[in-house]
């Protein structure tokens, strides 16, 4: 596929260049709580600033239905973006039709591209048309620069369609992240250990019958541990629970390599002030809820973790927004922060752990933007958006 390097050097002085940025962060009220994610877009920002361009971004915050939605406007972002880069980014009303004056290396963003509910059409034609639209906003001699990861798993239209209109490129956001998931899926060094969390079995179940065959070892926390438990034959008393889930879990258990829980952090209410125990995994109260994973848990998950080459993590081990929950998530982020193997945070709440917890960024040999893009490269599914770079 082209890349960020190709277009830099074929010159971009003065010219229009479209870059789809995963820009969706999470917001308390217009407060932004992990900027994450726009840290991860500067990069290829700048570089194209400093090359001159004209630097359009087009990005999306939330699920606005339909139309404009004031709580889900990029303001905060732009403000935020302005910040780190030392330079105004002016927002771009949604539905304008010509760009603000621009200088060489000026930045601006269209405000939420899915404010427009063709962006995410399933119509293809709908989707291509808004993607002309965009290419008419940024003129013939634009290119596009695909640099946003955490998108790349969905067929919208600014990230799949207008690749098809202007010559297009892959930033070095997008570059990084599959050739990280390459390594983990080609030829990973061995022991190869997978730590998965998050609340259910059935978000993660594809992803577990895809890598139950390559891995050494699968370590389960989090609320889907509790289905994995039922199928022991455990009761887990008010702790989450798939039902119809937990057949399925029998037959995965079967294959020897998944790694349960054997202590579990219950509470009587999900509150930072609710009364809790630890409990072995087979005593889990009638009443109480499991939320985290328990100390003999997180120093058998670390035994695991030092002795691994290569580990990709998922998921939290428990509900680490609330502090008394936080410490399974914490101690297996520390093991694997510990340490020799090349380790790879799989984005959504595992990278927010990560920041949320205080653990050092730099502890993790990467952490990626995008957990759901992630997931289903491991599961071996094509990712429109990387498919239609590499076939430009």
């Amino acid at each position: 596929m082209n890349t960020l390097d190709d277009l830099i050097d074929e010159g971009v002085e003065g010219r229009a260049v479209l870059v789809r940025s995963d820009l969706n962060v999470p917001l308390d009220g217009t407060t932004i709580t992990d900027d994450g994610r726009i840290r991860a877009s500067l990069p290829t920002i700048q570089e194209l600033s400093g090359a001159g361009a004209l630097v359009v971004i087009t990005a999306h915050l939330g699920r606005p239905k339909g139309g404009p939605e004031e709580k889900y406007s990029l303001a905060p972002v732009a403000d935020r973006l302005s910040d780190l880069l030392g330079a105004p980014v002016r927002l771009v009303e949604f539905g304008a039709k010509h760009l603000p004056n621009m200088a060489a290396g000026d930045v601006v963003l269209l405000e939420n591209i899915r404010f427009d509910p063709r962006e995410t059409s399933k119509n293809d034609d709908d989707r291509a048309a808004f993607a002309r639209e965009l290419a008419a906003l940024v003129g013939d001699d634009a290119a596009f620069v695909s640099d946003g990861f955490g998108v790349v798993h969905r067929k919208q239209a600014s990230v799949y369609d207008v690749a098809q209109i202007l010559p297009a490129y892959a930033g070095g956001l997008v570059l990084s992240e599959v050739e990280v998931l390459r390594r983990l899926t080609e030829k990973p060094e061995r022991p190869y250990a997978v730590v998965l969390g998050g609340s259910k079995v059935s978000d993660k179940l594809a992803v577990i019958e895809a890598l139950l065959p390559k891995v050494d070892a699968l370590l389960v926390g989090g609320g889907m541990c509790f289905t994995f438990l039922a199928a022991q034959g455990y009761g887990v008393g008010d702790s989450l629970l798939e039902s119809d889930q937990i057949g399925t879990c029998r037959k995965l258990l079967e294959s020897g390599k998944i790694m349960l829980p054997t202590d579990v952090v219950v509470a009587d209410d999900f509150s930072a002030e609710a009364t809790t125990q630890t409990v072995d995994a087979d005593a889990i109260p009638d009443g109480w809820k499991g939320l985290d994973i328990g100390p003999a848990s997180v120093a058998a998950f670390a035994e695991v973790l030092a002795g691994a080459k290569t580990v990709f993590w998922n998921g939290p081990m428990g509900v680490f927004e609330l502090a008394p929950f936080a410490e399974g998530t914490r101690g297996v982020a520390q093991a694997i922060v510990d340490g020799t193997a090349f380790s790879v945070v799989g984005g959504g709440d595992s990278a927010a752990a990560v920041r949320t917890l205080g653990l050092p960024e730099d502890g993790f040999s990467h952490i990626s933007t995008g957990g759901g893009a992630s997931l289903e490269y491991l599961e071996g599914k094509t990712l429109p958006g990387v498919a239609v770079l590499e076939n430009t």
